[in-house]
């Protein structure tokens, strides 16, 4: 919401509004009120703005909830150039954000912001006050959120984040809180900003170019028309080129004390006799009975081999450094591939018109437009990487290279095969992403009432185009071309038919003898599309109904009625498993919803202050929904001021949970009947495949949200606020837990990977099934700190400090089995987005100088270390270890994650009232992250420590206003 300006009240009562307690009885107050006590004649009317958590205009310019502002200067001082860069630095985001910088992931493109750890989908984004539509690929699969990469910095005034439940005023998704993004609504004038970024390495080139105009004052002119339009390109950062940042981009950590027989060794491994990691060459298993795997290029004797092929030399296709003790190829495929931040080109556009039709009466108009352009890359695939979808796994561990395959050592008898098909390529994926909002509304006063009505439609569109991924069927038959394989790929595709029969792809130092025929079958372009919309209807009113001996009572009330849709079509091919290392993602729903609301405000007291809110929703496949929040606010003494309250929230299943469809995955998860068994390499997690069903019974998640605090003002230009939460989730929509399906065997077996000697070795787990269910509750609690004070020194300018820090005391989640893990200050919970961990300590502190016109600012932002446990108290241990042959202790050594702490520096200089120039180094003293094996985000190290891997960064731009 755009709000008028006013004049600060002075002490403590400019950082709190009072908060909420019964409407009855209130109702019953203001009846009795406005009887004793009128209004004094004459009284001016006091000026009023609206906050983030209240329908109710008031005098405050804070709430007693805890409320952060971020202004345009908050967002200038930080360097960011967009809005979800500042927002996922904030102490208050932490596990299950979604980063732009995540190109592998499920919501590649996006970004969205996780309040209190509890996920993007627990926390309502909202624009201008109002909905929008989130982004069509859901997060994980299963979480659907909204995109901040929609919102054009340029145009943003502030935006205000709500940190304790908010459903009872908002409805379903604010079980964490709300980011509410305001954008500028009666801007007069043009203002062009340019700036470039660039890192110290000279690449990640960062343009931005934004031009915002405004024309009409609504006094004068009776309208105003604001139009913003901002471009953004940001340049790939590769893996490969942070080779000397420690453990930044790298899966080959032996340096670190790893070793090859590990997932972080580097691809190409023989982890032991049963198991091979994908290689340049080729690792075979021999087909006699008791055979291992060796590579192509052994010249070992006993290896069985039937032919041997010299120019399958390993030094032949790669100087990476070898040393894998069992003879295999080893490479770095994630360093040579992978990216710290993919390529990403953006267009955002936001127009307002105003028009004043009375004194009373505003009409207004908002269009938002956004386009996005993102390209990823990954690893090329591997051809056994198991998958699943919707009718079951699909095994892949049983690809062969044929008995008359000319590159089968074992020519005569068909060879399991790991091969990473290097020769098609890295997998990449391109994005595009499109999004609209439009809204027309209708603000102004009648009978006493304050009204704001307003229809919205939005709309989110989004293509993912992919190559370099292979198709099962043809890659079987060029393999290994059995009457069956053959027969499969000739159905499938018709371009393998169209091959040449008893063609093959050859592999390693042969691969230039395929055509491109050949690759156009194995490995076609695919896609998927997605849209969500939403439609939005609301009409809220509110005014003063009486006088209690503190003040005015105010009254709002609402309705609002919702349709929403979302189709996510499933990527071609994977509806039948047939693309190797794909999982299956395809949802569609959509449901109709409608709600009340009211919300009464009562100073009962010049020292305290009591509110309420309560709101009905009613959905047609879950049912209805009361929402209530309450509270309170005392203030003794002008300076300090205590508040305190209490919501319920809930959050609605999604479409990909409850509608039609599926997802298809990946986890990571250890093997704990293996592991007993003493096959060593089970007991570390490793990645397999998990099959979800949707469920159409699921209920609603359901909340209890508690918050207490303090403001104090002890100094002029001085405050600090203190507030301790919690939050208390029930009914998760979670998957039933990898680590509990795999326990109750609910899991797909290669029996082919079993080690020979081990007796009653079952193979290894390649996929594990579950579903959507209501299971699990959650229960977060910690405080935060909000601190800020200014000095005056005269001709020396002026000094401002300030700090917020959010501590988690726990983040405890309750299994169905009443099983209670604590994951605050652990790597935990890996279910979620990157597998990020909980730190229980996130900081920022900064500190600014302003003196005419020259401002220069200093921003630390602190990550504190955690375990690198998978929960605190876990009787495993070490969430992972180094392998046997490395010594089978802690990884890294101490099983902790080290803490993580950047300088940004930034220096604004105003030449003219017109003229400014201003310039940024991020990461100032160019901190290395430290290495962090479990997550699956990225490579060595944490996505939240992404500032380090991208190393120091500068930037430089100026804006000019006409």
């Amino acid at each position: 919401m755009n709000l008028p300006r006013m004049r600060p009240l002075p002490g403590v009562v400019r950082r709190i509004f009072p908060l909420a307690t019964a409407p009855l009885l209130l109702s019953m107050m203001a009846g009795q009120a406005q009887a004793q006590t009128p209004p004094p004649a004459g009284a001016q009317p006091m000026q009023r703005v609206e906050i983030t958590g209240s329908n109710i205009r008031r005098s405050q310019a804070e709430t007693a909830s805890p409320v952060q502002t971020v202004n345009r200067a908050d967002i200038e001082k930080s360097g960011k150039t967009t809005v979800a860069e500042l927002l996922q630095t904030l102490a208050v985001d932490n596990q299950g954000s979604v980063p732009t910088t995540f190109g592998s992931g499920f919501a590649s493109g996006a970004s969205g912001i996780s309040l209190r750890g509890l996920g993007s989908a627990s926390t309502l984004v909202l624009l201008n006050g109002r909905r929008i539509a989130p982004y069509g690929l859901a997060d994980d699969g299963q979480k659907v959120f909204a995109d901040l990469n929609i919102i054009p910095a340029e145009a943003v005034e502030r935006v205000e984040i709500l940190k304790d439940g908010a459903s009872a005023i908002y409805g379903s998704d604010a079980i964490a809180g709300v980011v509410n993004v305001i954008l500028r609504k009666d801007y007069v004038g043009t203002t062009v900003r340019a700036s470039q970024g660039l890192s110290n390495e000279s690449d990640g080139g960062d343009t931005r170019l934004a031009v915002t105009h405004g024309v009409g004052d609504l006094e004068r002119d009776r309208y105003n028309f604001l139009f913003s339009a901002e471009y953004g390109k940001k340049k790939e950062v590769w893996n490969r080129d942070r080779g000397d940042r420690g453990a930044v981009g790298r899966a080959d950590l032996r340096d670190f004390g790893f070793s090859a027989q590990e997932s972080l060794g580097g691809s190409g491994a023989i982890v032991n006799a049963g198991s091979a990691t994908s290689s340049i060459i080729g690792n075979v298993l021999n087909p006699a009975a008791g055979g291992r795997y060796w590579s192509r290029d052994s010249m070992v004797a006993g290896n069985g081999f039937t032919r041997t092929f010299p120019g399958a030399n390993c030094a032949n296709l790669t100087s990476h450094p070898q040393g894998d003790p069992l003879g295999g190829c080893l490479i770095d495929a994630t360093q040579q591939y992978n990216q710290i931040q993919p390529r990403q080109e953006t267009l955002n556009l936001f127009s307002r018109a105003t028009f004043q039709l009375n004194d009373g009466w505003q009409a207004y108009v908002e269009l938002n437009g956004y386009h996005s352009d993102s390209e990823s890359w990954t690893t090329p695939s591997g051809v056994h990487n198991s998958v699943g979808y919707p009718g079951g796994p699909v095994n892949n561990a049983g690809v062969s290279l044929g008995a008359a395959h000319p590159d089968n050592p074992y020519f005569g008898s068909a060879a399991r095969v790991r091969y990473l098909a290097w020769d098609v390529g890295p997998r990449v994926s391109n994005v595009e992403s499109n999004f609209v909002r439009a809204v027309a509304g209708l603000k102004g006063s009648a009978a006493g009432w304050d009204i704001d009505s307003a229809i919205l439609f939005s709309q989110s569109k989004t293509k993912n185009d992919r190559s370099g991924y292979l198709q099962r069927d043809v890659a079987f038959a060029l393999l290994n071309p059995t009457a069956a394989n053959v027969a499969a790929a000739n159905a499938g595709s018709a371009a393998y038919a169209a091959l040449p029969a008893g063609t093959f792809w050859r592999i390693g130092e042969n691969s230039g003898l395929n055509s491109q025929a050949l690759y156009a079958a194995l490995s076609p372009s695919i896609s998927n599309d997605a849209v969500t919309r939403l439609a939005l209807a609301d009409v809220k009113a509110s005014r003063e109904i009486g006088q209690l001996p503190g003040g005015a009572i105010g009254l709002a009330v609402g309705a609002e009625f919702r349709h929403d849709s979302t189709e996510l079509q499933p990527t071609a091919g994977t509806e039948r498993g047939n693309i190797i290392g794909l999982g299956y993602s395809a949802y569609e729903g959509q449901r109709n919803s409608a709600a009340l609301y009211a919300e009464l405000l009562a100073p009962v007291h010049r020292t305290l202050e009591l509110s309420a809110a309560l709101r009905y929703d009613h959905f047609n496949d879950v049912g209805n929904s009361y929402t209530p929040k309450l509270g309170v606010k005392w203030t003794p003494v002008r300076s300090f001021a205590l508040r305190g309250t209490f919501a319920r929230g809930f959050r609605a299943p999604s479409a990909a949970e409850n509608g039609r469809g599926g997802l298809a995955a990946y986890s990571t998860a250890s093997d704990p009947l293996r592991c007993a068994l003493g096959v060593t390499q089970a007991c570390t997690a490793s990645s397999v495949a998990v099959i979800t069903s949707p469920n159409p019974d699921l209920s609603p998640e359901r909340s209890k949200s508690y918050s207490i605090g303090a403001v104090w003002d002890p100094l002029p230009r001085t405050s600090i606020s203190l507030d301790a939460w919690q939050i208390k989730r029930k009914n998760e929509i979670n998957q039933e837990g990898t680590g509990a399906a795999i326990a109750a065997g609910h899991v797909v077996r290669d029996p082919g990977s079993a080690v020979p000697g081990v007796a009653g070795d079952p193979g290894a787990v390649i996929a594990v099934l579950t579903n959507y269910v209501n299971s699990n509750s959650t229960k977060v609690n910690g405080v935060d700190l909000d601190a800020r004070t200014t000095f005056q020194m005269g001709d020396a300018g002026n000094l401002t400090a300030d700090i917020k820090w959010t501590h988690m005391f726990k983040f405890e989640r309750t299994e169905q089995d009443g099983t209670t893990v604590d994951y605050a200050g652990t790597h935990g919970n890996c279910d979620v987005t990157n597998c990020i961990g909980t730190p229980d300590n996130r900081v920022n502190l900064g500190l600014t100088w302003d003196r005419g016109p020259l401002r220069i600012s200093g921003v630390v932002n602190h990550r504190g270390k955690f375990d690198n446990t998978n929960f605190k108290d876990d009787p495993d241990g070490c969430a992972f270890h180094f392998a046997e042959s490395a010594g089978g202790g802690d990884a890294p050594g101490g099983c902790k994650i080290s803490s993580f702490t950047t300088l940004d520096l930034t220096a604004k200089y105003r030449f003219t009232p017109k003229a400014e120039f201003f310039a940024t180094i991020q990461n100032v003293f160019d901190k290395e992250p430290p290495l962090d094996p479990l997550t699956y985000g990225a490579a060595g190290y944490n996505p939240l420590d992404y500032s380090g891997a991208l190393g120091r960064y500068f930037s430089a731009g100026v804006r000019y206003t006409f």
